[in-house]
């Protein structure tokens, strides 16, 4: 006879010993020590967080719309620039994840300088072959053609710009170079103090507050990372623009993060 586990009473509350005294108290009555009520502090919290994510861009994937681009290819979008206003430094014209299933292939027009980044499987991005974590620039004005003969998750941001080089960098050759404790950075690409880069962290690693003189845009290859009190998982996107900052940056389970923004943070 097989013993089944006891199910909960509907009345099993587990938080209601948080909701009684002496819990209770502490919402109507200030800790000794510290300034105002418990309600009240979490109440500054908040809104100190919500007016540090004033104009951040934060993009989930799972909760990402998708574009049908071609059979068997969609795109979706990550963030795309207004175009009714100068663009700030460093600041993307567009940046999207293409998803290619296998046997997939897609031509892309013309546009500014481009970056591809391998987040998923393999694909052929204009006659290079790219593996997981390989980086590719295409200089303004290249219609590459993208695709993949096993299925592939392609990171590609377009920006103005001009004089930029055709760049390739692959994972197994590039190496992880030490940038601080806990934290190993290879640069992809940097022209006037803006960069591209990966970053690879261990567990428990985080970096000082900071402020950033380009747009920072971070997204996520691997693992989870708070910034402030947002939590990203694979596959999300933040960008944060030229003149906000990060207070917390920090992982528990460490990180693989593509960024793109300043090549020497700007610590406070």
């Amino acid at each position: 006879m097989t013993t089944m586990p006891d199910t909960p009473e509907p009345d099993d509350d587990d938080l209601s010993p948080l909701l009684s005294e002496p819990f209770a108290r502490a919402w109507a009555a200030p800790a000794p020590g510290l300034p105002a009520r418990l309600g009240e502090r979490l109440g500054q919290r908040l809104a100190q967080s919500l007016k540090a994510e004033q104009g951040m861009v934060t993009v989930r994937r799972r909760s990402s719309p998708a574009d049908a681009l071609a059979v068997g290819a969609q795109q979706r979008w990550l963030y795309r620039a207004p175009a009714d206003r100068t663009a700030r430094p460093g600041e993307p014209r567009a940046a999207s994840v293409i998803e290619l299933q296998a046997g997939a292939r897609l031509a892309l027009p013309a546009g500014g300088v481009r970056e591809f980044l391998v987040v998923r499987g393999s694909a052929e991005v204009d006659g290079e072959s790219l593996g997981l974590r390989d980086f590719l620039l295409l200089p303004a004005g290249s219609a590459p053609e993208l695709a993949s003969a096993d299925g592939a998750h392609v990171f590609v941001r377009e920006a103005d710009g001009a004089g930029a080089e055709r760049t390739l960098v692959r994972d197994r050759e590039a190496g992880w170079p030490e940038f601080a404790p806990g934290i190993r950075r290879r640069v992809l690409w940097t022209a006037g103090g803006e960069a591209a880069l990966l970053y690879r962290t261990d567990p428990g690693a985080s970096v000082p507050v900071h402020s950033h003189g380009h747009d920072e845009e971070c997204l996520m290859v691997q693992g989870e990372l708070f910034l402030d009190d947002v939590l990203l998982q694979q596959g999300d996107y933040q960008l944060a623009p030229a003149g906000t900052g990060h207070r917390i940056t920090e992982t528990d389970t460490g990180v693989i993060i593509y960024a793109h923004g300043d090549l020497d943070l700007q610590f406070t």
